[in-house]
């Protein structure tokens, strides 16, 4: 089976918040597409994840049964290689 594709994004792009983080990894998830993002709220004053991005992120990575890495506060990058979805209603999150 080939390699899949990684798909860069710049987070700092639009508003530079974490909408690109929350729609790039539910978009990864759902189409198992393999994506890096950097630059993470690089618009904002204190940029990297927050408490809620990261938990976001690793709701995600529970859901997907994927590899995350770099999904630690303060981070400014993180990969995600999504696998498939889990049909598990067992998932939760709180930041």
């Amino acid at each position: 089976m080939a390699a899949r594709a990684m798909f860069s994004i710049d987070g700092s792009l639009m508003e530079g918040g974490g909408q690109v983080v929350r729609i790039t990894s539910a978009l990864s998830a759902l189409l198992s597409i393999n994506i890096q993002i950097s630059k993470i709220r690089g618009g904002r004053s204190k940029p990297g994840l927050a408490a809620q991005h990261s938990a976001g992120l690793h709701l995600v990575n529970a859901i997907c049964c994927g590899q995350l890495l770099g999904a630690d506060i303060g981070s400014q990058e993180i990969t995600l290689q999504p696998s498939q979805l889990s049909p598990s209603p067992e998932h939760f999150a709180d930041a």
